[in-house]
This record gives structure tokens, sequence and C-alpha cells, in this order.
């Protein structure tokens, strides 16, 4: 008996629900505004003419033709038979004292004239050297070309970025003495 009596109250208490809640003043402020409101669109830029160009590589050699691949193999036979011409006779020699040690340990201290010919006084591991042109000193196949008064120049065989044995010019300068 009590679940009838409340049957038209729950359905009082729907339908008050659904009635107006506010909503009225939004739902019209927004039709409005949508009334109001004209996008702008910006029109789009014309395309730009195409113009066709002439193919002018017909003449030039195929990049994967077997000519091209011959030119790139003479040419890299012709490098490394130059570099290995340039380094052959330094591997055939025996090696002095002073290439086991890098140059930026070695210092100059001095310089004398023995019998008409310049000889450099060198330092390394606190002993003393003399050294004259033809020597070689350091690591890269340094051969003494110039003893000066200030300065041993060296001419060094290294290899460059490319793997090639280049020549390079070195010089070890006088260091003054530190107190």
């Amino acid at each position: 008996m009590s679940i009838v009596r409340l049957a038209p109250i729950v359905a009082a208490a729907l339908l008050a629900g659904c009635g107006s809640s506010g909503q009225e003043e939004i739902q019209q402020w927004m039709a409005e505004q949508r009334a109001q409101t004209h996008p702008k669109v910006q029109p789009i830029p014309e395309p730009k003419k195409f113009t066709p160009q002439a193919y002018t590589q017909e003449t030039a050699i195929d990049p994967f033709s077997s000519q091209k691949l011959t030119q790139a193999l003479k040419r890299e036979t012709t490098q490394s038979t130059s570099s290995a011409a340039l380094l052959a006779p330094e591997l055939a020699r025996r090696k002095e004292p002073l290439e086991s040690y890098p140059l930026d340990t070695m210092a100059m201290v001095g310089s004398l004239v023995k019998q008409g010919q310049p000889v450099a006084l060198v330092k390394v591991e606190n002993l003393l050297y003399q050294v004259r042109p033809g020597n070689y000193l350091g690591q890269n196949y340094g051969r003494i070309m110039k003893v000066g008064e200030t300065e041993v120049v060296l001419r060094e065989i290294v290899q460059d970025a490319a793997g090639e044995w280049t020549e390079r010019t070195a010089t070890l300068q006088l260091q003054e003495r530190s107190k």
C-alpha cells in the first residue's frame, strides 16, 4: 500500500525535473551568437604555372655504367700506388731511437755546428740527443730536413682523412729554459 501512494509523488517529481530550468536564456543567446558570427575564409592562392625543364644529362656518363666504375678503380689504384711508394722506403729502413717518442714530448734546447754541419740538441725524458739533417724524429716518419738556430724542420708522412699517405711539414721550436 505504501508503494501505491509513493508512485504519484515520484511521477510528480520526475515531471518537475523535465520542466524549464533556466536554460532557455543560454540557448537563446547561443542562437543569437550563431546568427551574428560570419566566418572569414581567405581565398586559396592560384597555383603556380608548371614549366617543364629539358633533360640535359643525356650526353653525360651513366653513373651505373661499367666505364664509370673502371675510371674510379683506375684512379684509386694510382692513388694507392703513389701512397705506397711514399711509405715503402720508410717501412724498409731500420727505425732510429727517437722515432719511438711522440714529437710533442721532445724539446729543442740548443744548436751548434759540429764539423761544419748544423746539429740540434733535443731533450727527451731528461736525456740529451744530437740530431742532424737526415735523422728521424717522432712517430710519423719525421725526417729532419733542416736544422736552424731556433728550430728543426721535419718532413712527416701521415694519413689524411681518406686514408691516403701524404707529406706534411712539422717544426720543433727552441725551448727557452724555465727557471
